[in-house]
C-alpha cells in the first residue's frame, strides 16, 4: 500500500485579502470617526499594505478595522507583518507587509516536532516553502495535523493536498 500523505504550508488568499482590503476602505470612507482625518488603506505592490492617516492613533484604528476585516473572511492575522506607526511629514503610515511561505527555520522546528513527539513511521520533507508529511496509516496523519494546530507558530498553517 502507497504512503498516505499531506503538506503543511503557509499561503494566503490574495483575494480575500484584497476583499478584506476594499471593505475596510469602505469602511474608513464612511465612518464619521474617521472623516477629516485622511485616514486611507491601499495596496503598496503585491506583497505590501500601507496605512495613511493624520495621526498614529487613527493609524492604528484603522489597522484594526483591517484586521476585523481579515477575522470575518477567515484569513489568519499570523499573515500580517505590521510595522510601527511612523510619521512621514504631516501624516502618520502604517506599513504591512504579507508573509507567506514557511521559511526554512521554521520549516525545521516544525520536522523536529513531528520527529520528536509524533507518531512512530511518520516522515516529514522539506520541499521549498513547504513541509510534506507522509505515513502508512491515514490515523497518524491525522494525529500530526492535530499536534501542529495545537502549536503557537507565527506564521498561518493550512493542510493541503490530503492523500
Amino acid at each position: 500500500m502507497a504512503d498516505s500523505s499531506f503538506d503543511i504550508v503557509s499561503k494566503l488568499d490574495h483575494q480575500e485579502v484584497d476583499n478584506a482590503l476594499g471593505q475596510a476602505a469602505r469602511e474608513i470612507a464612511t465612518r464619521f470617526d474617521f472623516k477629516g482625518t485622511g485616514a486611507s488603506i491601499e495596496w503598496q505592490g503585491e506583497q505590501g499594505i500601507e496605512i495613511t492617516a493624520s495621526a498614529e492613533d487613527r493609524a492604528s484604528a484603522v489597522l484594526d478595522v483591517f484586521k476585523g476585516k481579515l477575522v470575518k473572511r477567515n484569513q489568519s492575522l499570523k499573515i500580517l507583518d505590521a510595522g510601527e506607526p511612523r510619521q512621514s511629514g504631516q501624516v502618520a503610515k502604517i506599513s504591512i507587509a504579507l508573509k507567506e511561505g514557511i521559511s526554512s527555520e521554521d520549516a525545521k522546528k516544525v520536522s523536529k516536532l513531528i520527529r520528536d513527539e509524533g507518531p512512530k513511521g511518520v516522515k516529514a520533507q522539506i520541499q521549498g516553502d513547504e513541509l510534506r508529511v507522509s505515513s502508512k496509516k491515514r490515523d497518524d496523519l491525522q494525529a500530526v495535523q492535530q499536534l501542529v494546530k495545537e502549536q503557537d507558530y507565527d506564521f498561518a498553517v493550512q493542510f493541503t493536498n490530503y492523500r
